[in-house]
């Protein structure tokens, strides 16, 4: 919000420099995820990444998945012992399909973390440094000691960038199926989710030269717009995967104009 705000500042609402500037933003955000994914399709390497770290995601999904259907009815036994006869059979049988699309759901959930965590937050930050090379022709070094240790430095800067958000998120959506105003809250979380992976794109750069977390969450502030753009295509169904995987290069490249 206090991005919006300073922005507002400097461009009144209703200005035309306003509405253009709000809406080229979004349309950046739009563009260069779209970009980035070309860019992907045409180079080899990123092309094999992105499609291993999809795979990744797959395998975890099926497998949690798996497991949610093979212990389905005992979970639901937990919940509510299936009645002998009459209506409540019935009544038994359509909570039983709302828990299996639920507990599907929540499995695609925790899939992508568990599997962003261990393995993608790597294949992520690899993809971005191919990106670097072919803008710049070379990639911008920096001193980050064994390749363990810049291994686990990864997973604690995924922490707060990715899976706090989305968890957030998630909890947020689920509290939102108890009020009047679900459907609202269930799109606002939506959205906070996908500028939140928008952003867990854009900080690959800083985070691997060690920028202080204070000058990244002020990046995603400045640029909050722009991230509501770059992740609404995390919104459509099936392209999200697509775009999802391949998603560091255009945030890569964002961020590299940015910074000159």
């Amino acid at each position: 919000m206090s991005a919006i705000k300073s922005f507002q500042k400097t461009l009144p609402i209703g200005s035309n420099a306003y509405e253009k500037r709000a809406e080229m933003d979004l349309y950046d955000g739009i563009k260069y995820n779209i970009k980035g994914t070309v860019l992907a399709l045409k180079t080899p390497k990123l092309l094999v990444l992105g499609i291993l770290r999809f795979f990744i995601v797959l395998l975890f999904t099926f497998v949690l998945s798996g497991l949610v259907l093979y212990w389905h009815d005992e979970i639901l036994l937990m919940i509510w012992k299936m009645p002998d006869s009459g209506w409540l059979v019935f009544v038994w049988k359509i909570v039983s399909w709302l828990l299996s699309i639920f507990l599907a759901a929540i499995a695609m959930v925790i899939s992508y973390l568990i599997a962003q965590l261990l393995f993608c937050v790597f294949i992520m930050d690899y993809m971005s440094r191919i990106t670097e090379k072919i803008i710049l022709g070379r990639e911008v070094t920096f001193e980050q000691g064994s390749w363990i240790s810049f291994f686990f430095y990864l997973v604690k800067q995924e922490i707060p960038r990715a899976i706090i958000p989305v968890l957030i998120s998630l909890l947020i959506m689920v509290l939102g199926l108890m009020t009047p105003i679900s459907p609202i809250i269930i799109v606002l979380s939506s959205v906070t989710a996908a500028v939140f992976l928008a952003w867990d794109n854009t900080d690959l750069v800083p985070a691997r030269r060690m920028e202080p977390f204070h000058v990244r969450i002020t990046f995603l502030r400045k640029h909050l717009l722009f991230h509501i753009g770059f992740g609404l295509l995390f919104l459509i169904p099936g392209l999200n995967i697509l775009f999802l995987s391949f998603a560091p290069v255009g945030a890569t490249l964002y961020y590299l104009e940015k910074e000159q």
